[in-house]
């Protein structure tokens, strides 16, 4: 009785140690590219995934849509070495080691809205600001 349980252990430790050293495979696969102008330092997607930062060595910060879109651009010099996202989208950290300095920017993101053939009230041109609360608890 007390070998086949041992038989039983040992049998049942070779499994264990059998599936813990099996390895899984891993499949990839490149969904898009950037083709750039300039060569790139460091990058930084938004949590969202809707904007994509480039910083170039020509002190250049690349503004991307989720779709590989050059939607604006931004200089920050060329002491800056390192970005990151910060809690939103629209806050970038920018690190410099020459300086030594880290910079908060914070962005506003601009969207045209085609209002044409909708109803309005006072001068046609005058300037809408539109602020999204998304961030209150």
């Amino acid at each position: 009785m007390k070998s086949k349980f041992a038989i039983f252990l040992v049998t049942l430790v070779l499994l264990f140690t059998w599936l813990a050293s099996s390895r899984a495979t891993v499949e990839w696969d490149v969904v898009g590219t950037l083709n750039l102008k300039q060569k790139p330092r460091d990058a930084a997607i938004a949590l969202n995934g809707r904007w994509i930062y480039v910083l170039t060595y020509d002190g250049e910060i690349l503004i991307y849509s989720s779709d590989g879109k050059l939607e604006d651009s931004i200089s920050v010099g060329k002491s800056i070495e390192g970005i990151k996202v910060g809690p939103r989208e629209d806050v970038l950290l920018l690190t410099s080691g020459e300086d030594k300095t880290v910079q908060l920017v914070l962005l506003d993101f601009i969207q045209e809205i085609n209002i044409s053939g909708s109803p309005f009230k006072g001068n046609a041109d005058a300037p809408v600001a539109i602020a999204i609360f998304n961030d209150f608890q």
